[in-house]
C-alpha cells in the first residue's frame, strides 16, 4: 500500500505529459492532481496536504488513477471525478449535464432576494440539468415546493439522483419538456439558465466545453436568442401577479435580452453583474395584465 504522496507524484507526471490537456492544465499538474484526489476522497483540496504521508487503500488509489486517466484524456475535471460544487451543495455530474458554474450562483441569489419578503409559493427551474438551481432553491429558499423541468430525460435522471441523495426539506417535482410546455398553475418565481451560445460561436469555445458538455444545453438557434425569445414570450401567465423571472444571460447579449423583455411588457427589467463585472442575470417582473 503506497502513500498518497507517491500516488500524486505519478498522477502529476501523467497530467503534465498529456497532449490532450491545454497548456495551463499541464503547467498546473500538481494542483490538478490534488483536485482529483480531493474529489475522490470527498474532501476539500486544501485537506489533501494533511494526508500526503498516510497509506492509501488500493481501491481508492485505483479510483484516483482512473479519474486521472480520464482527465489526461481531456475530460473536464468535474466529469473525471464525478462531482462539482455549487453554492452549499456538491452535485453528482457527468456528460449528460452541464457542469455547474460560479456565475450561475448569482441566478440563485437573485431568485432568493426577489421573494425574500414573501415566503411560500412555487419556484420553477426551467432547464434544470444537474438540478443545481432547483436544489439550491429547495435547500436555501422558503418555498412550498420546487418544480424542475428539462427537455432531456438523461438530465432529469441526474437531477433526480441528486435530489434523492441530498434530500432537501422542500419537495422537488421533476417534469420533462421544453421551455414552458411542462408548466401549469402559477409560480412565485421562475428561473432558468437556458442554452445561449450561437452555433457559429462553437469554434471559439474551449475544447473541454465544446467536445464534452451536452450541445443541447449549450447552443441555441437565432444567434443564441431562441430560448430567451421563448421564455420571455411564454412565461408571464405562469407567474403570480407579482411574480419574478430570473434568467442567466450571455453577457454579449444581455442588452438585447433586456430590450426584448421590455418590448414584451415585462416590468422593472434590470441586469445584474457577476463577480467578474459582466452583465450575467436578467431580473424582470411579470407583465401587466
Amino acid at each position: 500500500m503506497s502513500t498518497l504522496r507517491a500516488l500524486l507524484t505519478d498522477v502529476e507526471q501523467r497530467l503534465s505529459s498529456s497532449h490532450r490537456l491545454d497548456a495551463e492544465s499541464r503547467a498546473d499538474a500538481r494542483r490538478e492532481a490534488r483536485w482529483l484526489a480531493a474529489g475522490v476522497l470527498d474532501c476539500a483540496p486544501v485537506e489533501v496536504a494533511s494526508r500526503l504521508d498516510a497509506p492509501i487503500p488500493v481501491a481508492t488509489a485505483d479510483l484516483i488513477r482512473a479519474a486521472a486517466e480520464r482527465r489526461a484524456a481531456g475530460e473536464p475535471m468535474a466529469y473525471a471525478v464525478g462531482s462539482a460544487p455549487f453554492r452549499h451543495l456538491v452535485l453528482a455530474v457527468d456528460a449528460r449535464v452541464l457542469i455547474p458554474r460560479p456565475e450561475t450562483e448569482v441566478v440563485v441569489e437573485e431568485a432568493l432576494r426577489a421573494v425574500a419578503q414573501r415566503p411560500g409559493g412555487t419556484a420553477v427551474d426551467i432547464g434544470t440539468g444537474s438540478g443545481a438551481i432547483a436544489l439550491s432553491l429547495a435547500t436555501e429558499g422558503r418555498f412550498d415546493r420546487v418544480v424542475a423541468t428539462d427537455l432531456s430525460a438523461d438530465a432529469l435522471d441526474v437531477a433526480r439522483a441528486n435530489a434523492a441523495r441530498l434530500a432537501p426539506l422542500v419537495p422537488v417535482e421533476f417534469r420533462q419538456g421544453a421551455d414552458c410546455a411542462p408548466l401549469d398553475g402559477q409560480a412565485r418565481v421562475i428561473v432558468s439558465n437556458p442554452p445561449y451560445i450561437a452555433y457559429e460561436e462553437a469554434v471559439a469555445l474551449p475544447a473541454s466545453v465544446r467536445d464534452w458538455e451536452p450541445a443541447t444545453a449549450l447552443f441555441a438557434p437565432d444567434h443564441g436568442m431562441a430560448r430567451y425569445q421563448a421564455l420571455l414570450s411564454e412565461a408571464g401567465p405562469y407567474l403570480e401577479p407579482e411574480g419574478v423571472l430570473v434568467l442567466e444571460v450571455d453577457s454579449q447579449r444581455a442588452g438585447e435580452t433586456a430590450a426584448l423583455a421590455a418590448q414584451l411588457g415585462w416590468r422593472h427589467v434590470r441586469l445584474v453583474r457577476d463577480l467578474t463585472g459582466r452583465d450575467r442575470v436578467l431580473v424582470a417582473h411579470r407583465p401587466a395584465s
